[in-house]
């Protein structure tokens, strides 16, 4: 059996079959179980992840039709008959190690960044394939609670920091050129993301193209003060001051961040606890968006 979730949930068979998941409902209580798997999850739990603040009257029989519906789904996937088991508190999924992309992509993940910290060469192609697991937004359409509105966002955080890893390992590994075109979509599509902005500035530095660096670097502050506010932190700062004083791109590893030189550390200090709030501000709306499009999927696609 392989539970995919790293992107739109999927469910396959030992044979690579896909196995069909009907109903918004169904995929949400699957996706919650999956997420907490091997963890009871209490039944006012589930309920509250696939029916939200309108549960039916009968929101316990309702949870129970749906978990038998759901063990013979996932009985035939898995070819085992107690996948799924009930506890006095709630219910509990049974995962094996490696029967879900997220665990799989965790683990080669680690494993990279591992490897990358004395052989950035050897872990660029493990990151990448990594990275390749990924099919769209986590938990896409089946995001309808809280629990696996998290797990998104905690995922997503992932993928972000393993991005980070690969760009790092391949500047270290004087692959500068090749990543550019990469890191100007990720900034792009990523545009809060400060540590993006400056792999791509020292991408561009070490390519040549000095002026194009600080032009990332004055958009990324336009971008900063608009949305959020804030200037941009001292790691980047303190690249476009390199920049700007012409000195030659540190060849020393691009992840060893370079800090402000005489700053005033009381007013750093307050500026990292208002950029602190603004970004769990920002997290709370993402939290919200993607409760509130799991619903509107759900009503898209009927009960």
């Amino acid at each position: 059996m392989r539970l995919e979730i790293l992107g739109p949930l999927d469910l396959y068979d030992s044979w690579g079959e896909l196995v069909e998941v009907t109903g918004v409902k169904q995929r949400a209580l699957l996706a919650t179980l999956a997420v907490r798997a091997g963890q009871v999850v209490s039944a006012e739990r589930l309920i509250a992840e696939v029916w939200g603040e309108h549960p039916p009257a009968n929101s316990a029989n309702a949870l129970q039709a749906h978990i038998r519906r759901l063990r013979k789904v996932v009985e035939v996937a898995s070819g085992e008959p107690d996948r799924i088991v009930t506890r006095p508190s709630g219910y509990l999924l049974h995962l094996r190690p490696g029967e879900t992309d997220a665990a799989e992509f965790l683990a080669q993940a680690g494993r990279a960044k591992e490897i990358a910290v004395a052989a950035p060469g050897a872990a660029i192609p493990l990151l990448r394939g990594a990275l390749r697991l990924w099919r769209g937004p986590a938990l896409e359409g089946s995001v309808t609670g809280d629990v696996c509105a998290r797990e998104a966002v905690a995922l997503e955080e992932h993928r972000l920091t393993t991005l980070e890893s690969l760009y790092d390992a391949s500047l270290r590994e004087g692959r500068h050129a090749e990543v550019v075109g990469e890191l100007t979509e990720t900034t792009a599509g990523n545009p809060m993301r400060e540590r993006f902005y400056e792999q791509l500035m020292v991408a561009l530095a070490r390519s040549g193209r000095q002026s194009d660096a600080l032009a990332v670097y004055d958009r990324a502050r336009h971008r900063l003060l608009h949305e959020l506010g804030v200037e941009p932190g001292p790691a980047l700062r303190a690249r476009a001051r390199s920049l700007r004083s012409d000195r030659a791109p540190e060849a020393a590893e691009v992840h060893a961040r370079d800090v402000a030189d005489t700053v005033d550390l009381s007013r750093e200090l307050a500026e990292l606890q208002q950029r602190l709030e603004t970004l769990a501000e920002r997290q709370e709306v993402l939290l919200r968006s993607l409760h509130e499009r799991g619903h509107q999927q759900a009503d898209q696609r009927g009960k």
